[in-house]
């Protein structure tokens, strides 16, 4: 017999690990399982965007991440072994009360990757290591995911975030649009090294017409480590080395570093930028999630906050189905929701990586939302500054702030007044569990006939 669980999680990348938090304080029998032996071991996805900072506030990981990062250092162009200019990163956030977290904050993959692992277990929720998926046959009750050690498990409901190779999508069939946004190779790596400071993004650059040069190379220190995170382009067709060796000799060649300056490799990939998208993020019973649905160039950092994003979003469907008798239809919403805003981050990740785009409000996701979805009702005459399917921002009312108030797995019920006119405006405002306005009125009239068709009933809270 086939082990049994609600929701079989294959993945635990930062999507995979999230939604295992999101179903295990909505008490969902949820199982994550990972064909490594352990977390992601390189600091790949090193930025988190405001919105994901206010999603980990959520799950209740935001100090533990503040305390292992920090926020970007000022780039330090180097020639000849000269500091010969800064480089900003990008334009400075706009300081609103509506925003309690402006700013990118840095931590690498592994450290939040870790986070998120002792968030789960805090739960009660664990990850299974070393199982490795090969196979699913879904039918109409449930999915039974076929395991290379021969223990199967049945789900009602499979999520696939395995990443951008995805076997469970390949297995589905489910195709993958995309293309290449450079023909240069790429390298990345984690190094420790001395002869640089710790204050600053080092850029190195190389010959090209692009913007630092086509071969730029640059070392940026991470926050809570003694980690340089090391990214560099190459020639077209070069045959990119990511052995300890080969870094060194890259370290050596392109800036006034020795090799024997670089004191470790503790991991390196080669990579070359692309974006996909995948054609379908539900099949089924099986949903997508992160990479395994879309891939994003790393430039502008939104691969894993667009990954964090879509399991935030998923996560309190599957609660609401599985437990709270909301009907099965509201799965379909995800893909209805989520697919759009990945294809428009995609298309801001490409130009950013194109240097068409500079990172600044665009890439901090806080304007992403859900206004066509057929989950938003809006129904005042005359909005105010937040619509239905807008993120529902932070503020004081009464002494309470709102971000308090949300926190948790439940709708909020918020009637805003005088006290909230230029934040909010005025009226009725029912906030999904995920910190979107779902309803908003001119008073409480339809309400009722909203949260009965999403499953709510009146199981929110009430504020204001």
């Amino acid at each position: 017999m086939a082990a049994q669980v609600d929701v079989l999680v294959v993945g635990a990348g930062p999507s995979g690990l999230a939604l295992g938090i999101d179903l295990a304080r909505r008490g969902v029998d949820a199982l994550v399982v990972e064909r490594a032996d352990g977390l992601f071991p390189g600091s790949r996805g090193k930025g988190l965007q405001p919105r994901t900072m206010e999603v980990f506030d959520d799950l209740g990981v935001l100090d533990a991440i503040r305390e292992a990062g920090g926020t970007y250092p000022v780039g330090m162009i180097w020639r000849d072994g000269r500091r010969v200019g800064e480089h900003r990163m990008s334009d400075p956030p706009e300081e609103t009360e509506g925003v309690p977290y402006g700013e990118p904050w840095m931590v690498p993959q592994w450290r939040t990757q870790e986070i998120l692992l002792a968030r789960l277990e805090e739960l009660g929720g664990r990850v299974a290591f070393r199982r490795e998926a090969v196979g699913l046959v879904p039918d109409a009750d449930g999915v039974t995911v076929r395991f290379a050690d021969g223990a199967d498990v049945r789900a009602r409901y499979a999520v696939a975030a395995d990443g951008g190779r995805s076997t469970v999508r390949r297995a589905l069939g489910v195709g993958m649009t995309g293309e290449a946004v450079d023909p240069l190779p790429a390298l990345v790596a984690d190094v420790r090294l001395t002869g640089l400071d710790r204050d600053n993004w080092h850029f190195f650059p190389g010959g090209g017409g692009g913007e630092g040069g086509d071969l730029l190379m640059a070392l940026c220190p991470l926050a809570g480590t003694e980690d340089f995170q090391l990214v560099a382009r190459f020639p077209e067709g070069t045959a990119v080395d990511p052995s300890p060796d080969g870094v060194r000799d890259l370290v050596a060649a392109r800036s006034h570093l020795r090799r024997e300056d670089v004191t470790d490799v503790r991991w390196a990939s080669d990579f070359r930028p692309r974006a996909a998208l995948a054609d379908r993020f539900r099949e089924g019973r099986v949903l997508l999630v992160g990479d395994a649905a879309h891939i994003h160039p790393p430039a502008g950092g939104q691969g894993l906050n667009t990954s964090v994003q879509d399991a935030y979003n998923l996560g309190w469907k599957l609660g609401a189905v599985l437990r709270d008798g909301a009907p099965a239809s509201l799965l379909d919403t995800y893909e209805e929701e989520r697919r759009p805003v990945a294809a428009d981050v995609l298309r801001l990740s490409t130009s950013v990586h194109r240097g068409e785009t500079r990172r600044g409000g665009a890439t901090r996701q806080l304007g992403l939302g859900y206004r066509t979805s057929s989950l938003t009702e809006e129904t005042r005459r005359t909005p105010g500054p937040v619509r239905a399917g807008d993120r529902a921002p932070d503020a004081t009312m009464g002494g309470v702030r709102l971000f308090d108030a949300f926190r948790g797995p439940h709708w909020t019920l918020l009637t805003a007044g005088a006290d909230l006119a230029r934040t909010y405006g005025t009226g009725v405002f029912l906030i999904r569990p995920d910190g979107y306005v779902g309803w908003a009125g001119e008073s409480a009239e339809g309400l009722a006939a909203y949260t009965a068709r999403v499953g709510v009933g009146d199981a929110y809270r009430t504020l204001g």
